[in-house]
């Protein structure tokens, strides 16, 4: 385990978060220390051992329509889907410096609704309410609004700009005691009347972003405070780091304007083999037998329950036209026929069955080691400048997060990189970001980065994709169907 840690002053501090993760791959619902996922009692105890950790916030993801696999839905969501808002609201009232980040769809919701609803949870946390603005890609989860369908690729992050400036603008209506008039024409949005609330504690939540591809990116340097990413390798992090910051100089903003947190999962253990063989036993209950051929159909586009997941993968070549066989989620890669290709060679070289192959490919885990080792990779990832934090990701819920609190925590502080006690009251604080920003003032920046030619900034980044293999790209962290 390689390390290089900084010495002195200059040490940059590590920033920890945590996100209930809910119904995805990572939950192993099979341990029986694993809890409910609607129960307030679950959500207590994991935001009030994120606090005890002394970390920045609480992420949570929604959903907005249950998955389906193959026509049918996908049954765990129907124990694990509530409303984002709600638990957040409550979850507030059990927590005194934790901040609380919401993801909330700028595809289906409005304006004035989600911003009265996110300045509400501001004033109830006293300044700790943040938002993960996401654009929703698909006409399957807009089915259950009355709008239906879905915007083109052009439209989602012009509506997502526009959706996050307009509420920057309705939380500045306000006085610091009253509410205030408000109106805004837009391409999207034609609205005027009262905003209800003051002015919030931070002057605006605080703004998530977890889009990957170059819109996605400029779209954080524009207009996002913080980036949730899925780039939890040193290099590739370090890249990604580079890459923002250099968006950010032409939106006018610095390297300490944004912070970038990866999602990342951990495995301890008293020795480093103890640990490696706890992370094998957690990585084979992640995945079930049926878990990997459902992941396997993702690619293959075929039903292939008549498959062993202990045998090897199918002779069928896959169908690489039926895109469909899972909705509610992206497609975890637009080009399938390379990848099943790369599959099929690993599991020939390898020798791997169904089940060892999808557990070679999906599940992984990004820090594993003692709690000292697990510290000092942490710490040398943040030096390095491959991220400013980590949301930690726990296998299991609600007490996935209390080893790390008791044992790697007080690592980082015995190195001096992490922080004795909470700095100040409200997220933005906490996160080490300055006072909000007029909305004025990030409508100059986006404009002064609209002077340039896009395709030149995209050529500059090292990003020679045609406009088609832009539109490509996936727009938020990944996760294979379980079941």
């Amino acid at each position: 385990m390689t390390t290089h840690t900084s010495s002195g002053d200059d040490r940059r501090q590590v920033h920890l978060a945590a996100h209930f993760p809910g119904v995805n791959n990572t939950t192993v619902w099979s341990d029986p220390a694993g809890g409910s996922h609607i129960e307030f009692d679950g959500f207590a105890h994991f935001a009030k051992t994120a606090e005890r950790g002394l970390f920045d916030f609480l992420f949570l993801a929604e959903g907005l329509r249950l998955r389906e696999h193959k026509g049918e839905v996908f049954d765990l969501d129907v124990v694990g889907r509530p409303e984002t808002a709600t638990v957040l609201a409550a979850v507030a009232q059990v927590t005194e410096h934790l901040g609380l980040a919401g993801t909330f769809s700028a595809t289906f919701n409005e304006p004035y609704d989600l911003a009265r609803k996110l300045g509400t949870l501001d004033h109830l946390s006293a300044g700790r309410a943040a938002w993960n603005v996401v654009t929703t890609n698909n006409a399957f989860t807009g089915a259950n609004f009355r709008r239906g369908g879905f915007l083109p690729y052009d439209d989602r992050y012009r509506r997502a700009i526009d959706f996050v400036a307009t509420a920057r603008r309705l939380w500045e209506s306000g006085t610091d005691s009253t509410g205030g008039a408000f109106s805004h024409t837009s391409d999207f949005f034609d609205i005027s009347g009262e905003y209800p609330l003051p002015r919030s504690p931070q002057g605006h939540p605080v703004i998530f972003q977890a889009g990957d591809s170059p819109d996605g990116r400029d779209f954080a340097a524009g207009t996002a405070d913080v980036i949730f990413t899925r780039h939890t390798e040193l290099d590739e992090g370090k890249a990604f780091y580079a890459d923002i910051t250099r968006r950010l100089a032409r939106f006018g903003r610095s390297e300490q304007d944004l912070k970038i947190f990866p999602g990342v999962s951990f495995v301890l253990g008293d020795t480093e083999a103890e640990a490696q063989e706890k992370s094998a036993h957690i990585r084979r209950q992640q995945v079930s037998g049926p878990g990997a051929i459902a992941f396997l159909e993702q690619l293959w586009g075929r039903d292939l329950t008549a498959y062993d997941p202990d045998g090897p993968l199918p002779d069928v070549d896959p169908d690489f036209d039926n895109a469909d066989i899972t909705r509610g989620r992206v497609r975890h890669v637009q080009d399938p026929r390379p990848v099943a290709q790369a599959w099929r060679d690993l599991a020939e070289a390898k020798g791997l069955s169904i089940r060892e192959l999808v557990i070679e490919v999906s599940a992984r885990h990004s820090f594993i080691g003692t709690p000292g080792q697990v510290a000092e990779s942490m710490n040398d990832y943040i030096q390095q400048r491959a991220a400013d934090g980590f949301i930690l990701v726990p296998h299991i819920t609600p007490g996935g997060l209390d080893e790390f609190v008791d044992r790697v925590v007080p690592e980082l502080q015995e190195r001096g990189v992490y922080r004795d006690a909470y700095p100040g009251t409200t997220l933005r604080e906490n996160l080490g970001l300055a006072s909000h920003r007029p909305e004025a003032d990030w409508q100059a920046g986006r404009d002064a980065a609209a002077e340039r030619d896009p395709a030149a900034a995209r050529a500059e980044d090292g990003d020679t994709r045609t406009g088609s293999e832009v539109r490509a790209d996936a727009d938020a962290p990944k996760e294979p169907v379980r079941v």
